[in-house]
């Protein structure tokens, strides 16, 4: 039976991939380095160093990271003190649904800590989530395990008893070494062959996540 949902969080939870992309053309202009928008797609699922050497192989000695992130920062912010954190739909009733029949839940996330916390405070979810496990806690960048693993770890639940709900690549198969249940719910990226022999499911929205559960045999169809 089911024990605890696990959530990636830029792409799965919250519109910020495309808001990603948006920030990193703007920085990649401000640095010489042209629209830079499309390094969202190179770099899903990777955590700060992970992405970092992956800028460093596209751009060499013109890619300035502290740079790149203050410009970042500032579209960023100025962003968020305009506008909501863009929610997936569906998730405020997912994490509902699953608070209903006592179903744990955490996020795992590459982005960094204190992002992490920010947009699921500004959201209003940051108490749906038991726990939460960020890129700059573990050693080891998605599609490494440890992530998940350390997930697995805070709740003292088996992985094997853990969905985990994701839309990149890396974070599909860090979650299915890690022996979750990986479910996508694909966002800028859809699966190719390699990756959906490995899903245990594949869904359009968080929506359609409650009836998946039931239909999996994972959770009773109603309340005990």
């Amino acid at each position: 039976m089911l024990k605890a949902v696990l959530f990636d969080m830029d792409g799965l939870m919250f519109d910020t991939e495309r808001l990603c992309m948006r920030a990193w053309d703007y920085a990649g202009e401000r640095l010489g380095l042209g629209k830079a928008g499309y390094m969202v797609l190179k770099t899903l699922g990777a955590n700060p160093a992970a992405a970092d050497a992956i800028w460093r192989e596209e751009f060499g000695p013109r890619y300035d990271p502290e740079r790149l992130r203050a410009y970042t920062r500032e579209y960023r912010e100025r962003y968020f003190s305009e506008n909501p954190v863009p929610v997936k739909p569906g998730l405020r009733e997912l994490l509902r649904f699953l608070r209903d029949r006592e179903i744990r839940t955490a996020v795992v996330s590459s982005t960094p800590e204190k992002d992490v916390r920010f947009l699921l405070a500004k959201a209003g979810v940051d108490g749906s989530f038991e726990t939460a496990v960020c890129g700059d806690m573990v050693p080891r960048s998605k599609p490494d395990p440890a992530i998940y693993l350390a997930a697995c770890a805070r709740l003292g639940v088996p992985a094997e008893e853990c969905v985990a709900l994701e839309d990149s690549r890396n974070g599909l198969f860090a979650a299915y070494r890690a022996g979750c249940l990986p479910v996508m719910v694909p966002d800028l990226w859809q699966p190719d062959g390699e990756t959906r022999r490995i899903l245990f499911g594949l869904l359009d929205s968080l929506e359609q996540v409650p009836d998946f559960l039931v239909q999996k045999g994972l959770l009773p169809a109603g309340l005990a």
